[in-house]
C-alpha cells in the first residue's frame, strides 16, 4: 500500500506522535499528503491554491530540527491548509471565498491561525475553498467553483469552511482550518462526517481588523476540522489564548486534554428536536433520536424541552434565517466600504463578481435604521436568554446541527441550500443551519457524527453548553465519541472510486 494511503486516515495526533519517535519523518509524511490530493482533490475542489515547495522546505527544516533533539511542537511535521478566507500566511494566495479581483493576490501577513499553528510545528501546504466572503452555509463560488462532499461528490460539502471539511474527511489532509461566525466549522462538519467545534465566545482569539468589535455583528471563533475529539483538543490547546487584538479575547491559556478522560453520569441534557424555529427533515430527525441513546449509556438524562422562541421560518422580519442574513449584511456593508477605499466597488463596477443572494443583504443593510439595528440586537439577546434559560436547569443542550441533509451542487457556481424543508420556506443562505443561534449568544458548541441517513449521508448531533463550559462540551463529546465510534464512516470516502 502506497504510504498516501496507508496515512490517509491516521490522526493528526498519531501523526505527530510517530514523527516525534522517529517512525516517520516530516518530508516523507508532507510528500505522502501531497501525492493524496494530487490525486483526489481534482474530484472534489476542496484545495483551491497549492504552496508545495515552501512545505516541502519547511518539511525538511522540521526534519532538521527533529533530528537536532531540540523541543518540537505538538504538531511537528503534520500537514495542515488554510482556509480561503481569512487564512492568510505571508506571500499566499487570498481571494476571500473566491473573488475574482483577487485572484493574483498575496497576503503580506500570517494571520494567528496560521501563525500558532506554524509555531506548533505544522506544515502549511495550500489553501481551501471558501464560499464569498463565507456568507453561506454551502461552499462555492465564482471564481473556484463547489466543492463536493466525499460521501457523495454530487452533493455540497457544506460551507464556509468546507474545502477544508473535504479535505480532512477524504483523507487528503488530518486537519485543516476553519472559522464559525454562524456554523461555518460544524456545518460542513455535519455534512462530512467530522467532528467540529466552536469555542466559547473570546475563547481563540478573533482578530479581524480593521473593526475588532465583530462581536457586535456575531460571536466569531477560530478552530479546525477534525475527525476526532482528540485532534480538536489538541487544535483548541493550539489556538486559545489571549491575544490584545481581538477587544474579546479571554486572559487565560487552558488545557483541555483532561476532557478526554470526561463522563456525562448524572448529567441532565435537554433535547430539542427543532430549536422550536426549524422545520427539520425526518432522514436527519431519525438519525439524531437514536443517536441519544449514548448519552443515556453513560449515565446521563436526556429530557425534551422547549427554549421558548417565538421566532418563525415564513416571510416576516422574524424570519430566523434572514436575522443573521441581515446582522452579517451590516458587517459586510463596512467591509465592502474598506475595499472601495482601495479601489475596488464591489457594489459598483465590480457586482457582477458578487453573488446575487449577497448583493441583496448587503444592500438591504445599507437602509438600515438604527431602530432596525437594535431589533436585530434585540432579538439576537433573545436567543441568548432562551439558550440560557434551558442551561440554567441543563447541563447541556443537544439538537441536530443541521435541518437537512447536504444538498446537490449546483451548476452555476452558485450552490444554495434548500428553499424549503417540509414544505415550510426557509433562509437559502443559512436559514437550514441549527448552528447561528450559539454564534449570536456564545455558547460553545460541538457537532458530532451521529450515523448515515437512510440515503447513506452523515448526519450531525449539535452539542451546546454553558458560556465558557468548553470543558464541559468536549467532555460530552469524548463519551460519546467512545460509546458510539464514528470513524468506520470513513470507509465510505476511502473506497470512493476517483476517475
Amino acid at each position: 500500500m502506497p504510504l498516501s494511503d496507508e496515512l490517509a486516515y491516521v490522526t493528526a495526533a498519531d501523526l505527530a506522535r510517530r514523527i516525534r519517535r522517529h517512525e516517520l519523518s516530516p518530508v516523507e509524511v508532507v510528500d505522502a499528503f501531497i501525492e493524496r490530493i494530487d490525486q483526489r482533490n481534482p474530484s472534489l475542489n476542496a484545495l483551491v491554491m497549492f504552496d508545495y515547495d515552501r512545505a516541502r522546505a519547511d518539511a525538511a527544516e522540521a526534519e532538521r530540527t527533529l533530528m537536532s533533539g531540540a523541543d518540537v511542537g505538538p504538531l511537528h511535521g503534520v500537514p495542515t491548509a488554510t482556509k480561503d478566507f481569512v487564512g492568510s500566511r505571508t506571500g499566499s494566495g487570498l481571494t476571500f471565498g473566491g473573488l475574482e479581483a483577487f485572484a493574483d493576490f498575496k497576503a503580506t501577513e500570517d494571520g494567528m491561525w496560521a501563525e500558532r499553528m506554524q509555531e506548533a510545528g505544522a506544515i502549511i501546504v495550500g489553501q481551501t475553498n471558501s464560499p464569498v466572503l463565507a456568507y453561506r452555509g454551502t461552499c462555492d463560488n465564482p471564481l473556484f467553483g463547489p466543492t463536493g462532499n466525499p460521501f457523495d461528490p454530487s452533493r455540497n460539502s457544506g460551507g464556509s469552511s468546507g474545502g477544508s471539511a473535504a479535505a480532512v474527511a477524504d483523507g487528503m489532509l488530518p486537519i485543516a482550518q476553519g472559522n464559525d461566525g454562524g456554523g461555518s466549522i460544524r456545518i460542513p462538519s455535519s455534512w462530512c462526517g467530522l467532528f467540529g467545534y466552536k469555542a466559547s465566545a473570546g475563547r481563540i482569539p478573533f482578530a479581524m481588523q480593521p473593526n475588532g468589535f465583530m462581536c457586535g455583528f456575531v460571536f466569531p471563533s477560530e478552530g479546525t476540522m477534525v475527525r476526532t475529539v482528540e485532534d480538536a483538543i489538541i487544535g483548541l490547546n493550539i489556538l486559545n489564548g489571549y491575544d490584545p487584538t481581538d477587544p474579546i479575547s479571554l486572559p487565560e491559556k487552558v488545557d483541555f486534554t483532561p476532557a478526554l478522560q470526561g463522563s456525562v453520569k448524572g448529567w441532565r441534557i435537554a433535547y430539542s428536536p427543532d430549536l422550536d424555529v426549524y422545520p427539520v427533515d425526518p432522514k436527519v430527525t431519525a438519525v439524531v433520536e437514536q443517536a441519544l441513546d449514548a448519552f443515556r449509556q453513560a449515565g446521563a438524562t436526556v429530557e425534551q424541552v422547549s427554549p421558548g422562541f417565538a421566532f418563525d421560518q415564513v416571510e416576516t422580519g422574524e424570519r430566523i434565517g434572514d436575522m443573521w442574513s441581515q446582522i452579517l449584511g451590516t458587517f459586510m456593508v463596512g467591509l465592502l466600504d474598506g475595499l472601495k477605499q482601495q479601489g475596488l466597488d464591489y457594489l459598483g463596477d465590480l457586482r457582477d463578481q458578487m453573488p446575487d443572494e449577497v448583493l441583496y443583504w448587503i444592500e438591504r443593510a445599507q437602509k438600515l435604521t438604527p431602530l432596525d439595528v437594535y431589533r436585530d440586537q434585540s432579538a439576537r439577546t433573545t436567543v441568548y436568554n432562551g439558550l440560557q434559560g434551558v442551561l440554567n436547569d441543563y447541563d447541556l443542550i443537544v439538537t441536530p446541527t443541521m435541518a437537512c441533509p447536504p444538498v446537490k451542487n449546483a451548476d452555476d457556481r452558485n450552490t444554495l441550500g434548500p428553499d424549503t424543508i417540509n414544505g415550510i420556506p426557509v433562509n437559502r443562505l443559512i436559514g437550514y443551519c441549527m448552528t447561528f443561534f450559539t454564534n449570536y449568544s456564545g455558547h460553545p458548541a460541538a457537532t458530532v457524527p451521529a450515523g448515515l441517513d437512510a440515503d447513506g449521508l452523515p448526519v450531525g448531533l449539535q452539542i451546546i453548553g454553558n458560556r465558557y463550559a468548553d470543558m464541559d462540551v468536549l467532555a460530552a463529546s469524548a463519551v460519546f465519541e467512545r460509546v458510539r465510534p464514528w470513524y468506520d464512516l470513513y470507509s465510505i470516502p476511502r473506497d470512493r472510486a476517483i476517475g
